[in-house]
């Protein structure tokens, strides 16, 4: 699925303020807050209402959210998804859960998005009561800290013009202030390479201490840039607007909590390329290096057929 969004802007042109970012924020939990229809069925509303398609972080993200709904006691650890058809944003979404099993430590949900008679996305969450065991992990990165980067959108700003490779999406308001390690539109960010570490804070306050609810903002985060992050390792052969990128199939693992309070490291690499299609880890780590939580995504990549102007 792709981004439901606007043109990027350049040279300060239509430039997203703090506060429209924040009001992009609130509005993504709004509709997050899902219409029950009736049991185990679930409507939700979209960010962005026209002729777009579809953000399939927002369907990660409601999904999650609808399943959530059918589950007590226990917290998200683990995702699967399946993109299957384009969603629409002029039409809203039915989420329709089945409760495959609950157990005394796990229960497992099974989501599918509908639209037009149609499933669009298919889900399976599996969920778990806190439990002490064991404790370890890989160290975050060296990486400069946020307060040493400069914010994308500023960034996309001061641009007089597009640089090749900038993806389309950038500088265009979002739920979360992002910043690159590499800058965008830099030298740096259009050499070939196999990871993109960027850090990303969410823009509004949240209501309370709902881990539930950090979870899938942390689900629609982790569909932010992932497949294009396949593209990189060929930034300097072909260019970006000439590469078809869709998002296949996703998976997403929870460790521990999720502080989006605070900044959160969501570094992106690609492993391999093949067949049309390259697959992309992330891992995302809070502030302090712990991590929290980590994701792969196998995703379309695919050079366009040129266009033939009439």
């Amino acid at each position: 699925m792709a981004d439901s969004a606007t043109p990027a802007t350049l040279a300060g042109v239509n430039t997203p303020t703090h506060d429209q970012q924040a009001e992009r924020a609130r509005h993504l939990l709004d509709i997050l807050e899902l219409e029950p229809i009736e049991q185990n069925l679930y409507r939700g509303r979209n960010e962005v209402r026209g002729p777009f398609r579809l953000f399939g972080g927002q369907v990660l993200a409601q999904a999650l959210r609808a399943a959530g709904r059918t589950v007590e006691g226990r917290d998200a650890h683990s995702l699967r998804a399946y993109f299957i058809r384009p969603g629409d944003a002029a039409r809203p979404v039915l989420y329709e859960v089945e409760r495959i099993r609950d157990g005394s430590s796990f229960a497992t949900r099974r989501v599918v998005a509908i639209q037009q008679g149609e499933a669009i996305f298919s889900m399976d969450v599996s969920f778990q009561v806190t439990e002490a065991g064991f404790e370890h992990a890989h160290r975050m990165p060296n990486v400069p800290p946020p307060e040493e980067l400069e914010d994308d959108i500023a960034v996309v700003a001061g641009l007089t013009e597009r640089p090749p490779g900038l993806s389309p999406m950038a500088g265009r308001a979002r739920p979360f202030e992002m910043r690159s390690v590499f800058p965008l539109g830099s030298a740096a960010s259009t050499t070939n390479r196999f990871w993109n570490p960027v850090w990303i804070r969410f823009c509004a306050d949240l209501p309370g201490d709902d881990q539930a609810l950090a979870r899938c903002l942390l689900a629609y985060a982790s569909d932010m840039g992932l497949v294009s992050t396949g593209a990189l390792p060929h930034a300097e052969a072909v260019p970006r607007e000439q590469i078809m990128m869709a998002s296949l199939d996703h998976a997403l693992w929870f460790h521990r909590n999720v502080p989006l309070d605070d900044w959160i490291l969501f570094h992106k690499r690609t492993s391999t390329a093949s067949g049309a299609r390259a697959l992309v880890h992330a891992e995302f780590f809070a502030r302090d290096g712990t991590l929290v939580a980590s994701a792969t995504q196998e995703g379309l990549l695919r050079v366009a057929e040129p266009r033939t102007v009439q």
